[in-house]
């Protein structure tokens, strides 16, 4: 412990409940601000020296931290998922949490969150964004669709959202003038959500591109399953993967690794944690799905291409290799495809750390 204060501070949109423990004393001070950061720090600036805070991750971001540690306060950013709080504590206010805030700061039981770069943090933002129109424009299709299908009209070609079918919605003719209109509405959301998808997919290309992104973007492209979108979010999300010792330590963040209720001589494993990042774990997933299919030469010869050095190249063939026949060897042991997909992205969790870390210049 190399503070002699620590500040708890439970973090609202308009105010800041603060209490601090003084180490030696165990004097607790407790004060209420508006969300002021200028009022908080020069507070703990009447406090024995050296001080630091923590609050827990949430809503209002990072944008406090850095305001306090620029004001000469370091300032931790704790993972709410990973506060160890009593089960008998029943009793929750703001006065309490920050107590209980300064408490585990004492102790050095804060696990901290990882605070990006402000021009990461916005590029984080870009993806998050893209993720949501996705779920926009998923969810504008199946308002259309339903639609149509109370309608008594339904598509009946293999595939949707083909020129087929789209010269189909095109031809559709409603009798009521009031249903024409929804209908109109309907398909113009469809376009507008696809244009807007269109626009971010565009701009991630361009930001992934760019010097301090394009190494590792390009590295984890060598990946199947992995397109440019997929590896600068990873890259974006996950940020420095040096800060993960261990391939282990990734699966685990991602919430890839199999739950544990074990005492004495009874062990028993669960399915995944889901602990985490959920938008890095569903991209895992999905690019795991790709590993079923078998590799062929011209794939190859594209992730090989795609790799900016020869070792990025090789480790990513390996991965291929490596995560098809796990695919195959699970399938052929009858399990669901739920559970092989959850156990081939936990192996991509690996190679992802592994390949990311070595183009980010770090030894994995």
């Amino acid at each position: 412990m190399n503070h002699s204060t620590s500040i708890g501070l439970d973090v609202h949109a308009r105010s800041i409940a603060a209490s601090a423990l003084v180490h030696e004393t165990g004097e607790v001070v407790r004060a209420s601000f508006g969300y002021d950061p200028a009022a908080v720090a020069a507070w703990a600036a009447a406090l024995p020296q050296p001080c630091r805070a923590v609050y827990e991750s949430g809503p209002t971001g990072f944008d406090l931290k850095r305001s306090l540690d620029a004001l000469g306060l370091p300032t931790a950013v704790g993972a709410v998922s990973k506060m160890l709080r009593p089960s008998g504590d029943r009793v929750k206010t703001d006065r309490r949490d920050a107590d209980f805030l300064a408490r585990m700061l004492a102790v050095g039981n804060v696990v901290e969150c990882w605070c990006p770069p402000p021009a990461r943090e916005a590029d984080r933002d870009l993806a998050r964004l893209r993720e949501q129109a996705r779920e926009d424009l998923m969810r504008a299709r199946h308002r259309l669709s339903k639609f149509l299908l109370r309608k008594g009209l339904r598509w009946e070609g293999a595939t949707s959202w083909t020129q087929a079918h789209r010269r189909w919605l095109r031809a559709v003719e409603l009798p009521e003038p009031v249903e024409r209109l929804v209908y109109g509405e309907l398909l113009e959301a469809v376009a507008a959500a696809e244009g807007r998808r269109r626009r971010l997919d565009a701009e991630i290309a361009r930001r992934a591109a760019s010097p301090d992104l394009a190494p590792v973007v390009s590295a984890l492209s060598g990946i199947r399953g992995v397109s440019t979108l997929t590896a600068f979010a990873l890259a974006v999300e996950v940020g420095d993967l040096s800060r993960f010792p261990t391939a282990r330590a990734f699966m685990s963040y991602v919430g890839l690794v199999p739950s544990e209720s074990s005492s004495g001589e009874s062990v028993s494993r669960g399915g995944i944690t889901r602990a985490g990042n959920a938008h890095v774990r569903r991209l895992l997933v999905e690019a795991a799905w790709h590993h079923e299919r078998p590799l062929s030469p011209a794939s190859e010869a594209a992730a090989a291409a795609s790799a900016p050095t020869a070792a990025a190249a090789e480790a990513c063939a390996r991965c291929n290799r490596r995560l098809h026949e796990r695919f195959l060897a699970l399938r052929a042991r009858r399990k669901p495809g739920g559970v092989v997909a959850a156990a081939v992205a936990r192996e991509l969790a690996g190679f992802v750390w592994a390949v990311g870390a070595a183009a980010q210049g770090s030894p994995a």
